[in-house]
């Protein structure tokens, strides 16, 4: 399937995550060690935020990412606090620009690892459901895109964790109705510049892989001598599909149905519990429209 990262902390070069780790991203787009699939060589996107303002930018592209001189310049000279990254292995959607992650809408950034199963035969009802206001936006022909989408007309924007938790419910309710068993897989990220939302589910309760990295604060106390660790601020954290390197220590296995919010201060991990039966789809149609 895919494999992804997101870095929160003070300005650093997206290349320290993405190229030059023992087992970066651009590792993993040919040899994932804890992905479906080994090699991830359709597309990649960075989105990031920089301090001229609150939008995030994004490049995107079709090309493997271990083959893309742009963004080896790119990663090189944009420092971010905050950015995600992701390589796609795709699903069974054609591989073009608007089905690359991350996808953006205003100050918000999602990307997605999994799939949602029998996507053709759902993919109608969970449509319609989505905000008429946000169809527009929907360039790709993916399942992520369409997930996005759906957790904008919960609420992503009040309240991530319930919106993607309905997304999910819904989801599985519409998957139900069609007797579609096991319909959803994912790893999950968005975040809206100050804060990074990332969750793990799956329906049939064995989802994909998903670390945190340990407090700065700790692993530079247990390892003094690493001049890299040394750098890094307090507050720096990564979440990612599996973890940078063999260091011991460093990653912690985010548990099978919850969801982490990395933000400024204490961080949190809590269960994630999709809403079934919270949202149906003539829920999201407004008033006076029929």
């Amino acid at each position: 399937m895919c494999r992804w990262l997101a870095y929160y902390g003070d300005p650093i070069p997206i290349e320290a995550l993405v190229f030059r780790r023992q087992h970066s991203l651009i590792d993993q787009s040919l040899h994932a060690r804890q992905g479906a699939t080994t090699t991830n060589g359709d597309g990649f996107g960075i989105g990031w935020y920089d301090e001229h303002g609150s939008l995030p930018g994004v490049y995107r592209s079709v090309h493997p990412a271990w083959s893309d001189r742009n963004l080896r310049e790119l990663a090189a000279h944009i420092r971010s606090r905050l950015f995600f990254a992701h390589i796609r292995a795709s699903t069974g959607t054609a591989v073009q620009e608007t089905n690359a992650h991350p996808f953006r809408h205003g100050r918000w950034l999602f990307m997605h690892n999994g799939l949602v199963r029998d996507f053709a035969l759902l993919r109608r009802d969970l449509l319609l459901a989505v905000d008429p206001a946000l169809l527009p936006e929907i360039e790709g022909s993916t399942d992520s895109e369409l997930l996005f989408h759906l957790a904008l007309t919960f609420g992503l924007e009040d309240d991530a964790v319930a919106a993607l938790e309905r997304m999910a419910g819904f989801v599985e309710d519409v998957a139900e109705a069609h007797a579609i068993e096991e319909p959803l897989q994912m790893s999950v990220a968005v975040t809206d510049g100050e804060r990074i939302v990332a969750a793990r589910y799956s329906s049939e309760g064995r989802s994909r892989s998903l670390f945190f990295s340990t407090d700065a604060r700790v692993l530079k106390a247990q390892y003094p001598e690493v001049p890299e660790l040394q750098q890094l601020s307090d507050e720096a954290r990564a979440v990612v599909s599996e973890p940078l390197g063999d260091l011991v220590g460093a990653w912690n296995e985010v548990p099978e149905s919850s969801v982490g919010i990395v933000q400024a201060g204490q961080d949190e991990l809590r269960p994630f519990t999709p809403r079934r039966g919270a949202v149906r789809p003539s829920d999201t149609v407004p008033s006076g429209v029929s």
